[in-house]
């Protein structure tokens, strides 16, 4: 096999980046975290000081310069010339992100960028929409999940970390209605793709997951 092309999909809260991250840096492939490219979005829309309207994240995206770079087994994000790999994690991009992702122009460009990138080498991409839209020839597919609860503790313990003041309950709701909005929206809705294989990570460590990951890759390298 040439080059080994991964898609992995999967909600919000799943533990997709970091998962991917690592079993990426264990099989030698570049790793682009697609949902980082419409966070770098709504992080743009928010600096306009205005409300964030479908129309103006539109015009935002236009002309926007999403750059990804992954060294040393870290992606870092760059809009304009700027780096905003933290700023885009914060819970107001959160809050708007589904909304950015949902916008067709939006998705149109983001998608062209991202099969651009595939195009380079050994990739492996995860996002709602890899397996199903961007990657549909991908050579192994993994519906990464794990129960609504679970995913909540999980992005509680990373946001008290980072210094936010969160409550588990609110977190579960913010999830569950992103999952709502991420699977009914008209453009590439998040689901599974029939060809692709099924993680649930709930009762998973970050470490069995990423075994998981590489055991399936691992096996079509064998074919």
């Amino acid at each position: 096999m040439k080059n080994l092309v991964v898609a992995i999909d999967g909600p919000a809260g799943a533990g997709k980046s970091t998962v991917a991250q690592l079993a990426a840096k264990k099989l030698g492939c570049t790793y682009i975290d697609t949902g980082a490219m419409y966070r770098a979005v709504a992080w743009k829309a928010l600096q306009q000081g205005q409300p964030v309207t479908d129309e103006l994240i539109v015009e935002i995206a236009r002309d926007i310069q999403v750059v990804l770079r992954y060294i040393d087994g870290k992606t870092t994000v760059a809009v304009d010339g700027v780096d905003v790999t933290g700023e885009i994690r914060t819970p107001e991009v959160t809050a708007i992100v589904s909304q950015v992702a949902a916008l067709g122009p939006v998705r149109t460009k983001m998608v062209d960028l991202q099969r651009q990138m595939a195009e380079s080498g050994s990739v492996l991409m995860d996002g709602r929409d890899i397996a199903t839209s961007v990657l549909p020839d991908a050579n192994v597919k993994i519906f990464l999940t794990a129960s609504i609860e679970e995913r909540a503790r999980r992005r509680y313990r990373e946001m008290q970390a980072k210094g936010y003041a969160v409550e588990l309950e609110e977190l579960q709701a913010d999830i569950a209605a992103r999952d709502k909005a991420d699977s009914e929206r008209k453009i590439s809705p998040l689901v599974q793709a029939p060809d692709a294989e099924l993680l649930d990570t709930s009762c998973m460590s970050i470490d069995e997951a990423v075994q998981a990951v590489i055991d399936r890759c691992n096996s079509e390298k064998r074919r």
